[in-house]
């Protein structure tokens, strides 16, 4: 399985350190090219590496790790999301209900994607702690995973769990995912929670 962040601000980044510190190859795109990226690749032993934007959409599993209308930009570079996993890492703080059809901000990157399985994953923690290792003497720091898919959510939980984080499942994004996604200007309530799970 092939795996992609879109965005290499500071989340971005965090999760990048997590794959390179499990040994897993990851591409990494944005919208300045791959020599932006350059010096992250160095930074993590090259197993980072650097792609455009319509490279990172080939993988199997892509990591939207962009700001929240961005989704629409990266929507573009596909020319099929049929297929594709898409973990969707945004948080949609500051924006109107109005402006999404009163829809979960997820459901509204599903829409912008059609045909691919959108997971809720990652977004709850802020980047200077989803970098820091997440095992610990309490346990594997959680996080949180929700989708409309369940195959999708299996396989993103397995990814989390392989990332040395205790993936908790939140059920479908309309219901349990809710807990995780600003609506407006109010955060979620386990926006920020930073939580471990005993194994």
């Amino acid at each position: 399985m092939t795996y992609a962040i879109i965005g290499s601000g500071n989340v971005g980044r965090a999760l990048a350190s997590q794959f390179a510190r499990n040994g897993i190859t990851i591409g990494m795109a944005n919208t300045r090219g791959p020599d932006s990226i350059t010096s992250v690749a160095k930074e993590y032993d090259n197993k980072v590496h650097p792609l455009t934007v319509q490279e990172a959409v080939k993988a199997d599993v892509i990591i939207l790790a962009v700001p929240f209308w961005a989704h629409r930009d990266v929507a573009q570079a596909a020319k099929t999301w049929q297929g594709k996993i898409v973990i969707d890492v945004t948080n949609a703080f500051g924006v109107p209900l109005s402006d999404l059809d009163n829809l979960p901000s997820s459901a509204v990157v599903a829409n912008a994607l059609p045909g691919a399985r959108v997971v809720k994953a990652f977004n709850h923690l802020p980047a200077s702690v989803l970098a820091q290792e997440p095992a610990s003497d309490g346990g594997r720091r959680v996080i949180f995973v929700s989708s409309d898919h369940e195959d999708a959510s299996t396989t993103v939980a397995a990814l989390v769990d392989k990332l040395g984080f205790a993936p908790v499942s939140l059920g479908k994004i309309a219901q349990g995912g809710q807990l995780v996604q600003a609506r407006d200007k109010r955060w979620a309530p386990l926006i920020f929670q930073d939580l471990f799970k005993r194994d």
